[in-house]
């Protein structure tokens, strides 16, 4: 995906086209006080696309993600999904829930979003009856459904959420999510807090569900290494604004900008001893 600027100066998703479909931020802006968190990003995003985020702590990944999804209202901007306008409020409860079907979020850490009180089956079902017609049989087939497609089973099903390891519980809220069926799927920090192992696991899944449906990636991490597993291009965020944009082997391969090779020397390579300065 290259991003350009026609005569109307509009961002396009490709070749100048202007992009009526899939994801398009234009200008977002946000701030807390005297602090500019967010300044002036713009990207696109392109149906079944992956794109990650990455900068330094409190270089405004999450506040930019936080915006997107309606959890941080922006401060200017436009926010554009398949070209419906998301940037002002959502007016009423069927708006609020139509929204919350295109963009999905994961965080960090699924145990602080999971109920504790709630069995795994019974966490999806809730969102089956809240974003959905189907009767009780159709949900309980649509969570056998989900289960299966983040390879989780029946033990699982019937577990509450201190039952189940870091990585399943990873899974459960990806399963969560794309019980509403998103156009986009937000992962912030989503593999940060899981052994390399489990990253991997999670990863593959990631990847071949982006395969099968077609959703929309948004991934915010500091992990270079992820970046390469997952996107296709990468936007690299230092104190609210952009410093570079593009395709991921280009950007990290022959970074353009002195902040992206700052974030690249930063990485430990092979061989590396932190005992020796």
């Amino acid at each position: 995906m290259t991003k350009g600027k026609p005569a109307d100066g509009t961002l396009t998703a490709d070749g100048g086209k202007p992009a009526d479909e899939g994801l398009l931020v234009e200008g977002l802006r946000k701030r807390y006080g005297a602090h500019t968190a967010v300044d002036g990003v713009s990207f696109a995003l392109p149906p079944g696309g992956s794109l990650a985020i990455v900068g330094e702590s409190g270089s405004g990944k999450t506040t930019t993600v936080r915006m997107l999804v309606g959890l941080e209202r922006a401060d200017g901007g436009t926010v554009r999904l398949d070209g419906r306008d998301r940037s002002a409020r959502a007016r009423g409860r069927t708006e609020r829930l139509a929204r919350a079907r295109e963009i999905q979020m994961v965080f960090q850490d699924p145990y602080l979003s999971l109920d504790p009180r709630v069995t795994v089956s019974g966490c999806l079902d809730e969102v089956l009856r809240l974003h959905s017609g189907r009767d009780a049989a159709g949900r309980r087939a649509r969570v056998a459904e989900l289960l299966d497609q983040v390879g989780l089973g029946a033990r699982e099903a019937a577990a509450l959420p201190r039952g189940l390891s870091g990585g399943q519980r990873q899974r459960v809220a990806i399963a969560r999510a794309l019980a509403v069926e998103p156009r986009v799927l937000v992962l912030d920090e989503a593999v940060a807090a899981l052994d390399v192992s489990i990253q991997a696991q999670i990863l593959d899944l990631l990847r071949e569900i982006r395969r099968e449906a077609g959703i929309g990636y948004l991934f915010v991490t500091h992990d270079l290494a992820v970046v390469r597993h997952i996107a296709d291009e990468v936007l690299v965020l230092r104190s609210g604004a952009v410093m570079e944009h593009g395709p991921v082997d280009r950007v990290l391969d022959a970074p353009e900008h002195p902040y992206t090779r700052l974030l690249l020397d930063s990485v430990p390579r092979r061989g590396w001893n932190p005992s020796i300065p």
